[in-house]
C-alpha cells in the first residue's frame, strides 16, 4: 500500500487563481525536508519548510499567545508533514489544526516510513486528507498537485482522473 486517503481535498481556503500553491513541510529530517522541498517546487509550488510541530505551529499562528493573523496561514494550501518527529508528532500537529477554527480547513497530509494500518486510521479518522509513505516519490506529489489543480479549478482537474 502507497498511499491512503480519507476524501478529496476540499478545502475553502485553496481558491488560488494562478498563483502557485504554497506548502507547509514538516520534519524533522533536514534530507526529508529538503527531499519534500525539491519535488514540490519542480512540481510548481511554493514551499515553506519547519523541522518540528512547534515551529510549524508558529508559522501558522497558532504557537503561545500568537493569531493565525499574522502569519503565513492565509497562504498555506497544503501542509504535509512527518509523523514520527520527537517533541510533537504529525498526529499532534494534526489535532492542533483541525482544532483550529482558522486552521481546520487546510488539507493536511501526513507521511512515514512505517506502514502500520492502526497509525494510518488514527490519522485519516482524525481529518488527514492523506497518508503517505516514505520516501516521497515523484508521483506522490504529482498526486498532491493534481489535487490542488482539482480544487482551485475543476475544469483542469479533469485532466488528473485515474491517477
Amino acid at each position: 500500500m502507497r498511499m491512503a486517503s480519507s476524501s478529496s481535498f476540499s478545502s475553502a481556503s485553496m481558491a488560488m487563481g494562478d498563483e502557485k500553491p504554497h506548502v507547509l513541510a514538516v520534519d524533522d529530517s533536514l534530507l526529508d525536508r529538503k527531499l519534500i522541498e525539491k519535488l514540490l517546487t519542480n512540481s510548481s509550488c511554493k514551499v515553506t519548510t519547519a523541522e518540528n510541530g512547534q515551529k510549524a505551529l508558529d508559522l501558522l499562528g497558532l504557537g503561545d499567545g500568537q493569531h493565525a493573523l499574522n502569519s503565513i496561514a492565509s497562504k498555506v494550501n497544503l501542509i504535509i508533514t512527518d509523523y514520527c518527529m520527537p517533541g510533537m508528532t504529525g498526529y499532534e500537529l494534526l489535532k492542533k489544526i483541525k482544532e483550529s477554527p482558522t486552521m481546520k480547513d487546510i488539507p493536511v497530509v501526513i507521511v512515514s516510513s512505517e506502514n502500520v494500518p492502526t497509525r494510518i486510521k488514527k490519522c485519516l479518522d482524525e481529518g488527514a486528507e492523506e497518508f503517505m509513505l516514505k520516501p516521497l516519490q515523484k508521483s506522490d506529489v504529482n498526486r498532491l498537485r493534481c489535487q490542488l489543480t482539482k480544487f482551485s479549478n475543476p475544469h483542469k482537474g479533469m485532466l488528473c482522473m485515474g491517477r
